[in-house]
């Protein structure tokens, strides 16, 4: 498969990741002890740091929101096998970022190996 597809699979999860959370945070269960804002901050915000980068498809950028994925991967876990109402939520959280991850990760594979063979054809 080519660069492409793997460029859309990452940019999916992070939207979704985006979307998602955002929802939850705001609408779909928001928090009872802290201020919604103080947790969109600390919970969305991160999402933030990398957008410019994963829409103009820098491998960089690409290669280290691994990082970032792996840890929604790892809250959504924790909040799937700790909280029974919000479980639907946390389980579509660890998808989209093994979807952010996986994408992510095979778009800097492909990519750097057609960037090389550019290299070599010219």
């Amino acid at each position: 498969m080519n660069s492409r597809f793997y460029y859309s699979l990452a940019l999916i999860g992070y939207f979704g990741l985006f979307i998602l959370l955002s929802a939850w945070t705001v609408y779909l269960a928001p928090p009872t002890i802290f201020p919604i804002s103080i947790v969109l901050l600390f919970y969305v915000g991160p999402l933030l740091i990398p957008l410019r980068g994963l829409l103009h498809g820098k491998l960089y950028t690409h290669a280290w929101v691994h990082f970032m994925a792996l840890f929604y991967f790892i809250v959504g876990v924790m909040v799937a096998a700790g909280n029974a109402e919000e479980r639907n939520y946390a389980l579509a959280q660890v998808v989209l970022s093994i979807l952010m991850f996986i994408g992510s990760m095979m778009y800097v594979r492909v990519k750097a190996r057609e960037v090389k063979q550019q290299e070599q054809s010219e």
